[in-house]
């Protein structure tokens, strides 16, 4: 089966290069590259993500032809949430199992203020804060002229998001966090309502970004998982 893997804010498929030499060889890892990073750096990215689910889609009709899951950290979470419930309305294939990581369930209301309008050094100031920026990077101000309209784009997309109800998806959800990160237990529990099948919690050490610092576990559990599909089809 294939597993499609969106990243976090800022990030991009080079997140999950890594992937495939840890998991099985039955699982192949899809890293998506969304416009405006590395080889798509010329693109203009999506700050809308209704836009982005719906252009997803269409592109993705080349690739249903296997079984597939979805992984999603942070922004990817909610990203990869919305593109199955788009191909569901769509009458695409959906996948078996859906991954989120580091994201509080959809539904729920956040608090946090807005960062995609914010001026650069308030932004950057911002970036600090939540430590997944290298400090070389944030240093460089000519890196950071590029990487700033992805972020914003990034940002504008989970911050801009209104969530609507639907019916609950018909496939297996599992809900993932850092012991230390700002998503708590709870706020992944709520995801449990967004799905008729099975669903669980695992707690890792780390804090948002133990996908990387707890990345054995984490790929254990994503194995183990779909593993556990392909024993019971």
């Amino acid at each position: 089966m294939r597993l499609f893997c969106f990243p976090y804010a800022g990030g991009a498929a080079s997140v999950f290069a890594d992937w495939s030499s840890e998991l099985p060889d039955n699982i192949q890892v899809c890293g998506v590259q969304l416009p405006g990073r590395q080889n798509r750096i010329s693109e203009t990215p999506y700050g809308d993500l209704s836009a982005l689910v719906d252009d997803l889609s269409e592109a993705f009709e080349d690739y249903c032809d296997l079984p597939f899951a979805l992984f999603g950290h942070s922004m990817g979470a909610l990203v990869a949430f919305e593109f199955a419930r788009e191909l569901r309305r769509k009458n695409l294939p959906l996948p078996v199992h859906l991954f989120v990581a580091g994201y509080a369930a959809p539904q729920l209301r956040r608090g946090q203020r807005p960062l995609h309008n914010l001026s650069d050094r308030d932004l950057i100031t911002a970036l600090h804060h939540f430590r997944g920026t290298p400090e070389y990077v944030l240093q460089n101000e000519q890196l950071m002229q590029m990487m700033l309209p992805v972020l914003r784009a990034d940002f504008s997309l989970c911050e801009t998001y209104v969530y609507q109800p639907e019916q609950p998806l018909p496939f297996r959800i599992t809900a993932v966090s850092g012991l230390s990160a700002d998503v708590s237990r709870n706020d992944l529990q709520q995801w449990a309502t967004q799905t008729t099948a099975d669903f669980r919690i695992e707690m890792f050490s780390g804090d948002h970004f133990f996908l990387t610092t707890a990345r054995a576990p984490l790929l254990e559990l994503i194995a183990e998982q779909l593993q556990r599909r392909t024993r019971t089809h």
